[in-house]
């Protein structure tokens, strides 16, 4: 597991209406975001926007992988914005991959295809962060984690790429700011006790062990004692709100 914090980057492309960067545990995505925009009538729908998801591989082209990875991002993302405000038009999300995990050469318990979801905590922060940075209404936020069961039984955050080929299970999860869980995906073999832990799990790292117990305001920290997901976001938000007054103040 690398303990550092994620390194985050609102607004690096000049021409989308919002965008970001998100690296974290050797996943780096650049996303954008453009809309409200015209859409085609075949894809229109009458009383709410919407929403087409594009995610595309390091190199070439995408594939089911890829087709997958788009349904489970815009699935989620249905759950956080305001649809209703902008009918009969399109939200357009754009996801670029730019780094991976480097695959590791010892097949473990699960096939190659079914680690394909150990992108999706990644596309997910990436596509909050972008949404963030346009005036296109949320209704929520939500923060990503991937989290395995090795051959053991012990839980592992931010797993590398040998550990997931080698664990029992995987499992991607997705909390709404509100603590809703907005997502679940699973592969591999698992019982109900060690479910139950993976939540709990997933739950403190999103929101941080503190914030389960109280609805306080400061920052929350995981259980490795960092900073949690959702804080990061925060301070991200900050940073940008800070730095766009410094300069309303530049100009007098």
């Amino acid at each position: 597991m690398l303990n550092t914090l994620p390194i985050t980057t609102l607004d690096p492309l000049e021409r989308a209406d919002g965008s970001a960067a998100y690296s974290y545990n050797g996943f780096s995505i650049i996303g954008g975001v453009n809309g409200p925009v015209e859409v085609q009538r075949r894809d229109e729908l009458a009383e709410e926007a919407a929403i087409d998801v594009v995610v595309r591989p390091v190199a070439g082209v995408g594939g089911i992988r890829e087709r997958h990875l788009e349904s489970l991002v815009e699935r989620t993302l249905r759950h956080i914005i305001v649809v209703t405000a902008h009918p009969r038009t399109l939200i357009q999300v754009t996801l670029q991959v730019i780094a991976t995990q480097e695959e590791d050469s010892i097949s473990g318990v699960l096939p190659p295809a079914a680690s394909n979801i150990q992108l999706l905590p990644a596309l997910l922060q990436t596509s909050i962060l972008a949404l963030l940075s346009t005036s296109i209404p949320l209704s929520q936020t939500l923060t990503s984690t991937l989290i395995v069961v090795d051959p053991y039984g012990k839980l592992v955050q931010d797993p590398s790429a040998k550990q997931i080929h080698s664990a029992s299970s995987v499992h991607v999860l997705a909390f709404s700011s509100h603590g809703d869980l907005l997502l679940v995906e699973s592969e591999g073999s698992f019982g109900i006790d060690a479910w139950e832990e993976v939540v709990e799990k997933a739950s403190d790292i999103c929101h941080g062990a503190e914030a389960a117990d109280n609805d306080s305001d400061h920052a929350s920290m995981d259980p490795t004692g960092q900073l949690s997901l959702e804080s990061v976001m925060k301070n991200t938000m900050q940073d940008r709100t800070a730095k766009g007054q410094r300069w309303r103040e530049s100009l007098g």
